[in-house]
């Protein structure tokens, strides 16, 4: 298992993780991010690119799974930008409370065991007049494709580094103390829906 997880995992993500639908809501976002930055789940590092330089101070780059920070350290070479990876999960943020402006979590909530911790743990270290960006997937509206997201979670799970498909990421928002202040939800490709049902946006703490 550690084998999948380190190489065959991070190569999947790696090659399916950022298409071109994906791709153009990150530059979308990701520039608004600002002062010090947590991200977590940062995986090969494919949103490194997008930040605005001028406007990040130092970004906390959190990421349990070795093989992943190998694939985002070619990143950071690639970009002037001051990075400190913490290998850690999204359950143990090692910051201080109040430490950081912004955290941007993109694809990580699905993959998260107890998300509802991570969640907590992302409001701690935010500034009381900090952000949350996201860019996440999860339980579709329809329920037709909500019958195919139960069929096909168990697969995911195991495929994908425990992905669920059937979170309902803006209630988890709301049940751990944020308000979703702008948001954007639909399909990033008509095929396979499953998959694709996102929701991307800003959240603050209550």
């Amino acid at each position: 298992m550690r084998f999948y997880r380190d190489h065959i995992y991070t190569h999947l993500v790696r090659v399916l993780g950022n298409p071109d639908p994906i791709r153009e809501v990150r530059r979308q976002i990701i520039p608004q991010a600002q002062g010090v930055v947590l991200e977590i789940g940062v995986g090969p590092g494919v949103n490194f690119a997008h930040y605005d330089r001028a406007k990040v101070n130092r970004l906390y780059a959190l990421e349990p799974n070795p093989g992943m920070i190998r694939l985002a350290e070619r990143e950071r070479r690639r970009i002037d930008l001051d990075i400190k990876f913490l290998g850690l999960p999204g359950e143990r943020i090692p910051l201080d409370d109040h430490a950081v402006e912004t955290v941007v979590s993109t694809f990580t909530f699905c993959t998260i065991p107890a998300v509802a911790d991570a969640i907590q743990g992302i409001r701690r270290v935010l500034k009381p007049d900090g952000k949350l960006i996201f860019f996440e997937h999860g339980i579709s509206p329809d329920l037709s494709v909500q019958r195919w997201q139960r069929r096909l979670e168990p697969i995911g799970k195991r495929v994908f580094g425990g992905c669920h498909v059937t979170r309902d990421i803006p209630s988890l928002l709301a049940q751990g103390g944020f308000r979703i202040v702008s948001m954007k939800t639909g399909y990033l490709a008509e095929f396979p829906k499953a998959w694709t049902h996102c929701w991307w946006g800003e959240a603050v703490p209550e």
